[in-house]
């Protein structure tokens, strides 16, 4: 290779650096923007969302609003406040043993998923009632009592879900409270081995010592 050669590619390398410079500089103020739009998008929706309730923890919603798979509020049709007491009532529900009050958070038609993926639409609580054992097994009724609002993930015009679709909670009016309308044991099966997976591949990992 001789001089002229070199010196060629290495300006041409520059260039292609400089370049790739640039990118990262447009797509840093894209992303900002990105985000501002989301959270201008998530206001607005917080808004509508309000409007229709005559209670309102403002500061609760806003600070919560977003969680994996975008905004509660844009989501739903909801308030993260009126999620995260729902999900409190069930916690407390499962873990007093208390089928009554289990029941009472259990929205009409309930869809149940059992362990084989038979699909069952219950519209009468006393079926519901029939069957409680094997819909709330100990398993479900462990995973009801590890609920937390900032481990749900929404998806649009669905609601909300846990543990890769084993419990939903959907909305059906703007701003209410939110109902549990599916129980996915098949779901709950396959969150539970993906979690084993994740922690044998965890403990494989070498953990850098602090210095």
């Amino acid at each position: 290779m001789n001089l002229h050669d070199l010196t060629l590619l290495t300006a041409t390398g520059l260039a292609l650096a400089g370049c790739s410079n640039i990118d990262e500089q447009q797509r840093e103020p894209d992303a900002m923007l990105l985000s501002s739009a989301q959270a201008v998008q998530a206001d607005d929706c917080l808004l509508m969302v309000w409007s229709s309730q005559k209670e309102r923890e403002v500061d609760f919603d806003r600070e919560n609003d977003v969680v994996e798979g975008g905004a509660i509020s844009c989501a739903t049709g909801t308030s993260a406040s009126q999620f995260d007491a729902a999900i409190a009532a069930l916690r407390e529900a499962a873990a007093s043993g208390n089928k009554g009050r289990i029941l009472e958070q259990i929205g009409l038609p309930l869809l149940y998923i059992d362990k084989d993926g038979e699909r069952r639409e219950i519209e009468d609580r006393a079926e519901i009632d029939r069957i409680f054992d094997e819909i709330f097994d100990p398993a479900m009724l462990e995973t009801l009592q590890r609920l937390d609002l900032k481990r749900m993930t929404v998806e649009k015009d669905r609601g909300g879900f846990f543990e890769l679709g084993a419990l939903w909670l959907v909305v059906d009016e703007d701003g209410g409270r939110p109902r549990l309308v599916t129980v996915n044991r098949q779901a709950l099966d396959e969150a539970v081995d993906a979690a084993r997976r994740e922690a044998s591949r965890n403990r494989g990992e070498t953990v850098p010592l602090e210095r």
